[in-house]
């Protein structure tokens, strides 16, 4: 009987390994995931910071000014 138990909390032991295994896995993936958005979120913040140097360029060669 006791053979019969250890054999049980064996295949429980392998699953849960697996199973921290595969959460391991998909918790990198969604790290590289994040990774990538928080660069193209940077890369889109750097090009709205250009974009507003740019536009208060063109308004102050146009000589306008909030009213």
């Amino acid at each position: 009987m006791a053979a019969v138990s250890d054999n049980v909390v064996f295949v429980l032991v392998r699953r849960i390994d697996e199973r921290t295994e595969r959460m391991a896995q998909e918790l990198h993936d969604v790290k590289v995931r994040v990774t990538a958005l928080e660069d193209g979120l940077a890369g889109v913040n750097r090009r709205l910071d250009r974009l507003e140097q740019w536009v208060e360029r063109i308004g102050r060669r146009l000589e306008l000014s909030d009213a």
